[in-house]
């Protein structure tokens, strides 16, 4: 009998290699099917962001600030590093707003009419000739006068735009691009003209005013692959407050937009995240966090953002957006804006696999999401930048009201979404995928 027992156990004794590594496979097999984003921590912060003490969050207002200030303690307490060269997670800039005092000149030798020019310039005073160095442009009878206009008042150049006449009518909304636009020392002066532009001299006096902005970033630098970039983003702004809704009680609290799931949500997403991976540190390519301001007053946050980066070193950018809800096929689901114009989806659902979580492509392609979130500058430049989403676009009952509460929330969907996010860009992260970029 003790022979027999001492071979028993000399065969467990050699088994038990094997059989700890089966059960460091399961248990790993385990954790990568959910359970390491803290549920009670998603509630903690996203019920901060949306408190009524955040008064909605708006831009431009010392309670968007307040919100910036609380994600870059969380982004500190999860370990982020700063940027190369920044000692604050505060990605600041500015933003200019010029109403017009006095404009007066001559163009081609004619005194100019005023509702004929508009100027856009941080300066309170300029002075231009045909002398001065502005590069002539034109935009055509025929082009999008629009897409031109912008593209010129966007660009790092002084310009003077000469516009068709055929544009008449449209030429006025060009006085909106004065109202908020990013600090910078060129000017660029359009002009309704049904001729050639030769000679001009043209004197602007403005009442200037400059407002502050902020986003909130933090990076993970990568190992072998740092130079190149995998971004989590979401916008922390929201609509701030407002009158009271028809049919609600009217109390201080039902005057705040607290977006609770616009985008506190997708906000909440990024900063769990950025736990969750620096954590990990396992990550080749560098992760950068970033929570963006100003997108409900005009994608401003991104914008500037996007401009601080060669697109080419942007691997891929996961935009969380509104994920509090359950998507239109239930939980353990959300929809990819801009599905088919890479095939960063097929990967995400790749890495998903055996999670019970599914991407779908977006569903709501008639209302251009994929354009319309802070996704969008860098997917103009072709990076593989989309927006994950749950919200029910065509039937969501609080999207923009004052109802947009985290009680209407799905907390325990929101956690899973947040971790299935995390699963899914494990390759991308890891440096082993690269998606396409956007094809038009």
């Amino acid at each position: 009998m003790l022979l027999t027992f001492i071979q028993r156990f000399c065969r467990i004794k050699e088994s038990l290699p094997i059989v700890a590594a089966l059960l460091f496979l399961t248990v790993s097999c385990h954790a990568q099917q959910g359970g390491f984003i803290d549920k009670q921590d998603v509630s903690r912060v996203i019920n901060t962001l949306a408190s009524d003490e955040m008064k909605g969050r708006r831009a431009f207002t010392p309670n968007a600030a307040k919100a910036a200030t609380f994600i870059a303690e969380e982004f500190k307490k999860a370990g982020l590093q700063t940027l190369p060269g920044k000692n604050s997670y505060l990605q600041e800039f500015s933003m200019v707003s010029s109403k017009l005092v006095n404009l007066s000149g001559t163009i081609n030798g004619t005194s100019v009419a005023s509702n004929n020019v508009v100027v856009i310039s941080a300066q309170k005073e300029l002075h231009i000739t045909e002398k001065s160095g502005f590069e002539k442009v034109s935009i055509a009878r025929g082009q999008s006068f629009s897409r031109e206009a912008r593209k010129y008042a966007a660009a790092e150049k002084n310009y003077i735009v000469v516009v068709d006449t055929s544009f008449a009518r449209a030429f006025p909304r060009l006085s909106s691009l004065a109202n908020d636009f990013f600090k910078t020392d060129n000017s660029v002066v359009f002009v309704l003209s049904a001729s050639d532009v030769n000679s001009f001299s043209i004197d602007v006096t403005f009442d200037i005013k400059e407002n502050k902005l902020a986003n909130v970033v933090g990076i993970v630098p990568g190992k072998s692959k740092k130079d190149e970039f995998v971004i989590f983003s979401a916008h922390y702004d929201h609509i701030g407050t407002g009158a009271p809704q028809e049919g609600v009680p009217t109390t201080s609290a039902d005057t705040i937009y607290n977006g609770a799931n616009d985008d506190a949500s997708g906000t909440t997403a990024v900063i769990e995240l950025a736990k969750h991976f620096n954590k990990q540190k396992n990550n080749e390519r560098t992760i950068v966090f970033v929570a963006f301001t100003a997108e409900e007053v005009g994608g401003f946050g991104s914008q500037y953002f996007s401009h601080q980066f060669d697109p080419a070193t942007v691997m891929a950018m996961f935009n969380i957006e509104m994920i509090g809800t359950d998507s239109k096929w239930g939980k353990n689901s959300a929809y990819i804006t801009g599905y088919e114009k890479t095939n960063m989806g097929t990967i995400l659902q790749k890495d998903l696999q055996g999670t019970g979580f599914t991407f779908y492509p977006d569903p709501y392609t008639d209302q251009n999401l994929f354009y319309r979130s802070d996704n969008a500058t860098l997917a103009a430049q072709g990076v593989p930048a989309h927006t994950i989403s749950t919200s029910k676009m065509d039937s969501e009952p609080n999207y923009h009201k004052a109802s947009d509460e985290v009680k209407t929330l799905d907390l325990d969907n929101m956690t899973k979404i947040i971790e299935s996010i995390a699963l899914s860009s494990a390759s991308i992260v890891s440096g082993k995928e690269t998606p396409t970029r956007v094809r038009e």
